[in-house]
């Protein structure tokens, strides 16, 4: 079920995204100086404008990705830190397990045999 929905999604965006780069396909200088667009030291001549869309579509999603993974960083911490308390308390009681075992697991001398008076 969710290999198909997988794949729905996948042909939906790749019917809106075809469309999208056969019709931008025209030529653009992309101008990275905002206080002089006719700089040619800093700007990209003649690059299609579905390319323009698709990479900061794809900066968007990423600087997206970083920022909720930075958001989440108090969640790790304290999922690290409780892990951390996990292993201490699981620590200790495996040693009062060990102090505490049963009389009849311990290993010692054997019972004595009945005698009977001869």
């Amino acid at each position: 079920m969710i290999r198909f929905v997988k794949n729905a999604l996948l042909v939906t965006v790749a019917i809106v995204l075809i469309p999208l780069s056969v019709s931008n396909r025209h030529p653009v200088t992309l101008a990275l100086n905002p206080f002089d667009p006719s700089d040619p030291r800093f700007a990209i001549p003649n690059i299609p404008l579905f390319w323009v869309i698709f990479a900061s579509l794809a900066v968007g999603i990423v600087l997206g990705g970083v920022g909720a993974w930075a958001k989440q960083g108090k969640w790790r911490k304290e999922a690290r830190q409780k892990r951390r308390e996990v292993k201490k308390w699981q620590g200790e009681a495996e040693h009062l397990r060990e102090i505490t075992e049963p009389e009849s697991t311990r290993p010692g001398l054997p019972s004595p045999k009945k005698r009977t008076a001869a």
